[in-house]
C-alpha cells in the first residue's frame, strides 16, 4: 500500500485527522509519532482521543513519560497508551520503566519521539510523519504491519460531508 500522505492547513484539519484515525483504530495496534518540537505530534494525539471517546484533557507525557487513557472500541474497552520519549536519556531507561509490557497486542500504544527507544522498542504499525509547512502541516502515514494495513485501510480521510 502507497502512504497515505495530506496537507493539514489548520487546528480543525488536524482535528478531522485525528477523528479519522480513532475510527480506524484496532486494539494492539502501535502507531510511532515522527516530527520536529511543534510539528503537531501531541495535538493530533490529543484530536484523536477525544474523537475516540475520552472527555477529559489530554496533556503532554513529556515530563510522566506516559499517560494511559481508556477508550471504548467496537463496544469494548481498550487502553490507549501515549508515550513521549523525548525526556528518556538512554533505551534502557523505557526497559527500567517496564513499558515493553504495555505493547502486548491489545493495548494501543502511540510513540512520540521513537528513535529515543530505538532499539528496545517494539516495532510500529503505523509511522506517522509530521512535517511543519507553510501555516500548516504535511502529514504522511505509512502501513508497516497487516495491523497498520488494516488500520490505513480503513481511514476515511478526508471525511465526506
Amino acid at each position: 500500500m502507497q502512504p497515505f500522505t495530506t496537507y493539514l492547513p489548520d487546528e480543525t484539519a488536524t482535528q478531522a485527522l485525528g477523528a479519522a484515525l480513532a475510527r480506524a483504530l484496532r486494539p494492539g495496534l502501535v502507531i510511532y509519532l515522527h516530527g520536529d518540537l511543534g510539528a503537531g505530534k501531541t495535538a493530533l494525539t490529543r484530536a484523536l482521543l477525544h474523537a475516540a471517546g475520552h472527555k477529559g484533557a489530554v496533556k503532554s507525557p513529556t515530563y510522566t513519560l506516559s499517560e494511559p487513557y481508556r477508550i471504548t472500541l467496537d463496544g469494548q474497552q481498550v487502553n490507549l497508551i501515549h508515550y513521549d520519549l523525548y525526556r528518556m536519556a538512554s533505551p534502557e531507561e523505557f526497559l527500567d520503566a517496564g513499558f515493553r509490557e504495555d505493547f502486548d497486542g491489545k493495548n494501543i500504544c502511540i510513540v512520540e519521539w521513537p528513535e529515543k527507544g530505538e532499539p528496545v522498542l517494539p516495532p510500529p504499525d503505523v509511522n506517522v510523519l509530521l512535517e511543519v509547512s507553510g501555516p500548516g502541516r504535511h502529514v504522511e502515514l505509512q502501513a508497516l504491519s497487516e495491523l497498520g494495513l488494516l488500520c490505513l485501510e480503513s481511514l476515511h480521510y478526508p471525511p465526506t460531508p
